[in-house]
């Protein structure tokens, strides 16, 4: 036998191991060892959507702009809202405490609305033992993170356009970043699992995000909530991640530790549960397919 027969051989063994592995100490040697084939796919799969286009990557920029300025005006001008009082009631300190939480909502968005269909989009794989499945919801959450970290550029920008100075607490944004990306991988990994058993998903996920997008703390602050309907924004899991990217970069408020703790834990926790149901699923994805 080649040494090249038996690198291929021993390679699939890998595969079949990971195949059938829920640990998430086989999700980070899958990921180590698929990494570039895992940024090659996220970088073909976002500059993909703007094949063809005038304007290419330039879109990744412009339209956070746009929607920044139709939701701007919109709350500003025709139901002439404000965040709270001092010096974050004018048009521009709302326009980027807006983008702030924007840019939270629109990965989650952006993956979520995505998911069902990932596994069902890449048919041609679920047959091969030697490509690893459970990287496809990575490349769709790091297409989007490529897309918030352009967003989260152009919203230094403004708010050193605006404030004339950036608060040092911005410097932990990635804290909280880090766990809102495993945390939309566990949702992601879970949907595209489950869209391709269940179809009906891709046809309600639109509905489910623009109800969450209107009880998240985007366009008011979380204290705005009627008392009786609090409840809704607690058990919200874009909430923390809204109200404290909100805080850091924006406010200038320091990060609660402990609540940062419970945060991470849950995002890790979801993240696992994710991945080993996509782990169990996938056995039956040839079948069903």
């Amino acid at each position: 036998m080649s040494a090249c027969t038996a690198s291929t051989d021993a390679r699939k063994r890998d595969e079949v191991m990971i195949k059938n592995n829920v640990s998430p100490v086989a999700l980070v040697k899958s990921i180590v060892r698929h990494r570039q084939l895992l940024v090659e796919l996220a970088w073909r799969e976002t500059i993909g959507r703007y094949k063809g286009s005038m304007f290419g990557l330039l879109w990744s920029l412009l339209i956070p702009l746009m929607m920044l300025g139709i939701y701007t005006f919109v709350f500003s001008e025709i139901f002439k809202s404000r965040w709270g009082a001092g010096s974050y009631t004018s048009k521009s300190a709302f326009a980027v405490i807006l983008f702030a939480g924007l840019i939270i909502f629109n990965m989650f968005s952006e993956c979520v609305s995505r998911a069902p269909g990932i596994v069902l989009s890449n048919q041609n794989f679920v047959k091969k033992v030697v490509f690893p499945l459970e990287i496809l919801p990575c490349v769709t959450v790091l297409s989007a993170l490529f897309h918030a970290l352009v967003s989260m550029v152009v919203l230094l920008v403004f708010e050193f356009i605006g404030f004339g100075f950036i608060p040092a607490t911005a410097l932990l944004a990635p804290l909280i970043i880090i766990p809102f990306v495993l945390f939309v991988l566990g949702v992601t990994w879970w949907l595209s699992a489950t869209g391709v058993y269940l179809r009906d998903i891709g046809q309600t996920i639109g509905i489910f995000i623009t109800g969450l997008m209107f009880v998240s703390p985007i366009f008011f602050p979380l204290s705005s909530f009627p008392e009786r309907w609090r409840f809704l924004a607690n058990f919200n899991p874009l909430t923390y991640p809204i109200e404290t990217m909100r805080s850091l970069v924006v406010l200038g408020q320091p990060l609660e530790w402990d609540s940062w703790a419970k945060y991470v834990t849950f995002a890790v926790v979801f993240a696992w549960f994710g991945f080993a149901w996509f782990q169990k699923a996938r056995r039956g994805f040839a079948d069903v397919l």
